[in-house]
């Protein structure tokens, strides 16, 4: 393969991953923007998801004794998971995907940020 030719494969590649790490690039960007997604469904106590960690949309009338891993003052709004603005009643949480839990909820994921 000739120099020439060989500079037009590197240009090539060079464009080829440019152009994948723009597009990668603008992709993350949207992430944040599609976690705070307004309109997401809140999520039901009687979803499937929702009863295998056992959530509660008001965590004042979670049983300590029922749940020992419950903390009094453990909600939603402080959790690692929970991703809603300040302000928001409800949120996107990441262990609930696609759907928004109330801050003052709990369930057995909670994982205090």
């Amino acid at each position: 393969m000739s120099e020439n030719e060989e500079n037009k494969v590197s240009r090539r590649r060079f464009l080829k991953v440019a152009a994948g790490t723009a597009v990668a690039a603008v992709a993350v960007g949207a992430l944040p923007r599609l976690a705070h997604a307004e309109g997401l469904p809140h999520l039901k106590e009687s979803d499937p998801a929702a009863q295998a960690l056992h959530y509660h949309d008001d965590a004042s009338k979670v049983s300590a004794a029922k749940y020992p891993m419950f903390k009094k003052g453990d909600r939603c709004k402080i959790c690692r998971f929970y991703q809603g603005k300040p302000g928001q009643t409800w949120g996107p949480c990441q262990l609930f995907p696609g759907k928004a839990v109330h801050v003052d909820g709990w369930c057995e994921g909670f994982s205090k940020k």
